[in-house]
């Protein structure tokens, strides 16, 4: 196993609320896929923390995959963001779903997540790990 890239991205939920509620401003709305949109528009009377950290988590999978490929940008067109699913399980645990192009690129990747939020800030952690193969953990015996 090995880290092949990390990222870390921090959003300021109230600058990004207003982003968001700007009239004319559409594509960070259409950034987020519709079961993300359904997810914060249910958090009641403040989703923008939610949308926030969402944000957050998907800048910090694109650093980590950029720092994966040696600091260039990946490249996956031009809203990359809906390639980058936050999902969440039963238990509301958040992880990464990775659709299209980016799937592809990191078909064995495992990504580790961590978001948090403290007062108007909202963070995300992203890990990326390569689980290798078996084969390449333990060498065989030389004879």
């Amino acid at each position: 196993m090995s880290i092949i890239g990390i990222g870390l991205d921090l959003v300021t939920v109230s600058e990004f609320a207003e982003q968001i509620e700007r009239s004319g401003t559409t594509m960070l709305r259409e950034s987020f896929t519709a079961g993300e949109r359904r997810y914060c528009e249910s958090k009641g009377s403040d989703p923008a923390r939610s949308y926030a950290v969402r944000w957050a988590a998907k800048e910090a999978v694109l650093k980590a995959w950029a720092t994966s490929r040696f600091a260039r940008r990946p490249q996956v067109g031009d809203n990359p963001y809906l390639l980058i699913e936050v999902v969440n399980d039963a238990w509301g645990r958040p992880s990464i779903k990775l659709h299209g192009l980016a799937a592809e690129f990191l078909p064995r990747v495992r990504v580790h997540l961590s978001l948090t939020h403290d007062g108007d800030t909202a963070a995300a952690v992203v890990v990326l790990e390569d689980p290798g193969e078996l084969a390449d953990l333990v060498e065989p015996p030389k004879s």
